[in-house]
């Protein structure tokens, strides 16, 4: 399996960075999926400079509402005409982000949602063979504190993140969670993913929402500890984690834990 990062807050070479996520996947088996498209057209632009043929990605995923990771949905349905595009049932509804001056509408484009390569799915899905996109992530572990300042669709409570969902991908001996903010909290999308395959994860991509706010060393620690008794399993992070909360994990989790900056390629 190979995973590309084609969009990022971190520079890496010669491709572009942006506050967005998008990571461009190879299956062994040949299947080819887009996890994410950032918010425009940066993710296509890095496509091109990596030789990444957009037009010939099998599945594409929108992992949740929010436009840094579904803003560039209109620049991939021009550039692919065949690839079903897997989005949750709310993940068109408005969102917003309580920010210092004011509400901001932090949405996805509605005039997409009845698109024909749009396929909205339930809770459970499995869009190809060793695929599966689940949602509806709930649990224990306490969500990281910027979770607090994005609200649904009313604007006046605190988002649910029905909207947000994970893949999972399973093949030759190793379980693969990639994730896009892990806004319900990341250890509670690993214990739905464990419950789903009946496996322990191997690999783990996931931004972990954590630079919105000021993260309390308490709270890194109780973290990196979830973390670190999945033993044998590796974390590769991006995007909304923060390069301040990364450097602070990494220290708790070292070899642990890697930085996935834009350009950068993963084999497994």
């Amino acid at each position: 399996m190979k995973i590309v990062s084609l969009s990022d807050n971190i520079p890496r070479g010669a491709c572009a960075s942006e506050h967005g996520l998008s990571l461009y996947l190879e299956t062994d088996a040949g299947i080819r999926v887009l996890f994410d498209m950032g918010q425009g057209d940066v993710f296509a632009r890095n496509a091109e400079r990596l030789g990444i043929d957009l037009s010939q990605v099998d599945v594409a995923v929108v992992s949740h509402g929010h436009y840094d990771h579904g803003g560039g949905l209109a620049t991939f349905l021009r550039l692919n005409d065949r690839a079903p595009v897997y989005v949750t049932a709310r993940a068109f509804e408005p969102h917003y982000s309580v920010r210092p001056a004011g509400t901001a509408f932090i949405g996805l484009d509605a005039s997409l949602a009845a698109h024909p390569q749009l396929v909205h799915n339930g809770l459970l899905c499995s869009p190809a063979p060793g695929l599966t996109l689940f949602s509806g992530v709930t649990g224990d572990f306490p969500q990281p504190a910027g979770t607090a300042r994005l609200l649904g669709p009313d604007a006046r409570q605190q988002d649910d993140f029905a909207h947000e969902q994970s893949l999972l991908i399973e093949e030759e001996g190793h379980t693969v969670l990639i994730g896009g903010c892990a806004h319900a909290g990341l250890v509670n999308m690993m214990q739905r993913a464990e419950q789903l395959s009946g496996h322990s994860l191997t690999h783990v991509f996931s931004g972990m929402h954590l630079m919105m706010e000021p993260q309390s060393p308490a709270y890194l620690r109780q973290l990196a500890a979830a973390l670190l008794r999945r033993e044998g399993c590796l974390f590769y992070t991006m995007h909304c984690t923060g390069a301040e909360a990364f450097g602070h994990m990494a220290s708790l989790m070292p070899g642990r834990l890697h930085y996935l900056a834009v350009g950068g390629k993963i084999e497994i």
